[in-house]
């Protein structure tokens, strides 16, 4: 006889949860949109649609081991769910995402402990798997990306070698001579790796098999991502040196990505497949199934689940319902300070002896950037020595969108760091970095200013974003970065002298135009 779920129509307790589910996914709507917006916006987290289906599809297979071992709600997720609460309101005041999505899957993880007690066992995994979904905050993205772009582009030129065509590799651009080819961030690998990642934990979820071959299985899915896309890279570059650049363009390179990403996954079903062979034997079909462990005679015995009201979910409804109107409160404030996005433009070109030409970034690199407003000038002194000079300027970083360091990106324009250290210029804090190409040798010094305060410590940064998102009510922030060449006929002393002394000029003329700490700069 079929067992039947139709007691659980009139079933208080499975109201209850019902009730409460629903005015959790009122309170975290926004956020969770959030999430949705990224996966359709995003390729790197287009399978984000499948992970909830996947955890549902899991607890669907587990539904008779959780009735089985259901015992009554436990005390335990009270505590658990208090904490998700305020990590949600943490994560609301700052606007940092990540947080607000983190604490729904602990929330669920709470109202499940509230609701099945012990049962969470057959529930933890699941919910766990949701993890995959959440999209990384930008920053570490950026990160991740300029990290997998070197790394992808120094194993592709390799193999590229192997095939003994000459190449060239300069930062994240393969030189063939005749084409130039440069990863971008489309092409760094996290494309495959979030989606590799997920579909890795799955199999080692699915996987009968012992502990050690399951965390091989999940582990191998970062090796394969990276050289995998390496040999994307190189498969690239061959095809473009033979038949040209249209190669590396449109639906052909698209279809390269798929076929990739295919091969990614055959490549875990052959490791399965080896371990497999080197041990049980076992054919793939029989090594893989969700895990129940519930036999047919219990399955037979086993009576319609009567869910227990849940006192814990009974206290958790009007802390949903509190938390709920304080954030209504805390949406409705706006930054408090907007700078206009044409202030920049205003920066004079005439400093003293420097004259300034403005520069342009490109149009798609901006969009990547996505600041509000930015100034980049090319001055020169009176002997001809020049500077750069570029800032960028975010109105708000509530979205997760922050100046990206340029510790992160010199080394993907082919420059190498041959000296990095924080020091000050006239007591205010700077980062100064020595790069190199070649015989060619560049000064860089850049801060960050945060509402008035400037800040060389990028992890002070992001302390001091959170702070004052909680109690400003602000997140405007800017990148400051001056950059001059240490020339032929002068020393390194000489050219760190001019930097500092530009520093100097610059910084008062632009504190006449971002926001001040007490915010009386332009609005």
């Amino acid at each position: 006889m079929a067992y039947s779920f139709r007691s659980l129509a009139t079933n208080r307790g499975f109201l209850l949860a019902l009730l409460t589910l629903g005015i959790s996914l009122w309170l975290y709507w926004d956020g969770l949109a959030e999430a949705v917006l990224r996966w359709e916006l995003q390729q790197e987290y287009s399978h984000g649609y499948l992970i909830p289906l996947v955890s549902l599809f899991i607890l669907w297979e587990k539904r008779f081991e959780i009735i089985a071992d259901y015992r009554g709600f436990s005390w335990w997720g009270l505590p658990i769910i208090v904490v998700a609460l305020l990590v949600l309101l943490v994560g609301e005041i700052s606007a940092l995402y990540m947080l607000i999505h983190y604490s729904f899957i602990l929330l669920l993880f709470g109202l499940s402990l509230a609701l099945l007690g012990s049962a969470t066992r057959h529930t933890w995994v699941p919910i766990l798997l949701l993890g995959f979904a959440v999209p990384l905050p930008y920053f570490i993205e950026v990160i991740l990306t300029a990290k997998l772009q070197l790394i992808s582009s120094q194993l592709g030129v390799e193999i590229i070698r192997l095939c003994r065509i000459p190449v060239f590799l300069s930062g994240n651009i393969i030189d063939l001579g005749n084409y130039k080819l440069q990863v971008v961030e489309a092409c760094s690998g996290l494309r495959y790796l979030f989606p590799l990642m997920s579909l890795g934990f799955i199999g080692a979820y699915l996987y009968q098999a012992s502990a050690w071959k399951r965390v091989v299985l999940f582990v191998s899915t970062v090796p394969i991502t990276i050289i995998m896309n390496s040999f994307r890279i190189a498969v690239t570059g061959i095809l473009v040196d033979n038949y040209g650049t249209e190669m590396a363009e449109g639906f052909l390179h698209d279809f390269e990505g798929w076929l990739i990403f295919m091969a990614c996954g055959l490549l875990l079903v052959c490791e399965i497949l080896l371990m497999e062979s080197l041990t049980s034997k076992r054919r793939i079909l029989e090594a893989f199934a969700v895990p129940v462990q519930i036999t047919a005679q219990e399955l037979a015995d086993l009576k319609p689940i009567n869910l227990k009201v849940s006192t814990p979910l009974l206290i958790t409804i009007p802390l949903l319902l509190i938390t709920l109107v304080g954030l209504s409160s805390i949406k409705g404030r706006e930054e408090s300070v907007i700078l206009n996005n044409t202030a920049l433009i205003g920066y004079p070109t005439q400093l003293g002896e420097w004259s300034g030409v403005h520069d342009s970034i490109d149009d798609l690199v901006a969009e990547k950037l996505g600041f509000t407003d930015y100034v980049m000038l090319n001055y020169q002194n009176t002997e001809h020595q020049p500077i750069n000079f570029y800032v960028a300027y975010y109105a708000s970083q509530r979205k997760g969108m922050s100046p990206h360091s340029p510790k992160v990106c010199i080394p993907g324009g082919g420059w190498e760091i041959a000296d990095f250290r924080r020091t000050t210029v006239d007591q205010m804090p700077v980062n100064r970095a020595l790069i190199r190409k070649g015989t060619q040798d560049q000064i860089v010094y850049y801060w960050f200013e945060e509402r008035g305060v400037p800040v060389a410590n990028e992890y002070l940064k992001k302390w001091k974003l959170f702070k004052d998102a909680l109690f400003l009510n602000r997140t405007d922030g800017s990148l400051v970065r001056v950059t001059t060449p240490v020339l032929s006929n002068e020393t390194m002393a000489e050219a760190d002298k001019r930097a500092q002394t530009f520093i100097r000029i610059s910084r008062n003329q632009l504190s006449q135009l971002l926001p001040s700490q007490s915010l009386e700069g332009t609005k």
